[in-house]
C-alpha cells in the first residue's frame, strides 16, 4: 500500500514509498531500490498494442540500464496474474526476455500517489469507466529523490533510449559538475556548470573553452565517464 501523498510529486521530492505485489513477489519500494537508481514507469493496460512494444523496448535495453546501476520497474492497473500472462506476449512479439518486475496496482493506490491517472483520454478506462494510468516515467536516484518526470498520453509510445540518455546525463552531471546540451550523448562535449568559476575550471577541465561568459564547453570522454561508473 502506498503512503498517503501530502505534497505534490515534483522534481526534488522524495519518491513515495509503498508496498506492492509484483511479478517477482511482494516488495517494499525503498528497500527494493536499495542504493541503486530506479526507472519507475507506468503503462495504461496489459494486452494492448503500444504497451506491448514499449515494455519490449525497455526489456531489450535493461542490460544497459543495469551497467549504470539502474533498476527498472513497471506498473499498471492490472493484476499480477495478468502481467504474468502478458509477459509471454511481450517476449514473443519483441524477441526479448523481460526480467524486471511489474507492479499490480488494480486499486490504483500507487498510481494516485504518483499522479499517474489519466485525466484526458476518455477511452483509456476499464470496463467500469475508471481511468487507467498514463505513460509516466520517474527517474529516482539512490537517495530516493525524483530527478526526472515524463508524462505521455496513452496514444503515444515513449522512447526507451531517451530515458537511458537522461540517466547518462544525470549521472554525468552528478559526478563531474557539468550540464549537458540538447541531444547530448556519451562522448559529446558537456557544459561546465555555472557554479564552477573559470579558475576552478582550469583545474577540473584543462581543455574547456569559453563560447560566451555563460556558455563554456569541455570534452568529457565516454571512457572517463565509464571509468567512474
Amino acid at each position: 500500500m502506498a503512503e498517503e501523498r501530502t505534497t505534490p510529486i515534483r522534481l526534488g521530492t522524495i519518491a513515495p514509498d509503498f508496498e506492492a505485489d509484483t511479478t517477482q513477489g511482494r516488495i517494499k519500494f525503498h528497500d527494493w531500490a536499495g542504493d541503486k537508481w530506479v526507472v519507475f514507469f507506468s503503462h495504461p493496460e496489459d494486452y494492448t498494442p503500444v504497451c506491448t512494444t514499449e515494455l519490449g523496448a525497455f526489456a531489450k535495453l535493461q542490460p544497459e540500464f543495469t551497467k549504470r546501476g539502474v533498476k527498472l520497474i513497471g506498473l499498471s492497473a492490472n493484476t499480477v496474474d495478468s502481467h504474468d500472462g502478458w509477459i509471454k506476449d511481450i517476449n514473443e512479439v519483441n524477441a526479448c526476455n523481460l526480467k524486471f518486475p511489474i507492479i499490480g496496482d488494480k486499486d490504483r493506490k500507487i498510481a494516485y500517489a504518483y499522479d499517474m491517472i489519466d485525466h484526458q483520454d476518455t477511452t483509456n478506462v476499464d470496463s467500469k469507466g475508471i481511468a487507467f494510468t498514463i505513460r509516466s516515467v520517474f527517474v529516482i536516484d539512490p537517495k530516493k529523490t525524483i530527478r526526472l518526470i515524463m508524462a505521455y498520453p496513452a496514444s503515444t509510445g515513449r522512447n526507451a533510449a531517451e530515458v537511458l540518455r537522461v540517466v547518462d546525463s544525470l549521472q554525468t552531471g552528478d559526478k563531474f559538475r557539468v550540464t549537458t546540451p540538447i541531444d547530448w550523448v556519451k562522448g559529446d562535449d558537456v557544459i561546465v556548470h555555472p557554479s564552477v568559476s573559470n579558475e576552478e575550471a582550469k583545474t577540473l577541465f584543462p581543455d574547456f573553452r569559453i563560447v560566451k561568459p555563460y556558455l563554456r564547453f569541455t570534452p568529457l570522454s565516454k571512457e572517463k565517464i565509464d571509468a567512474t561508473a
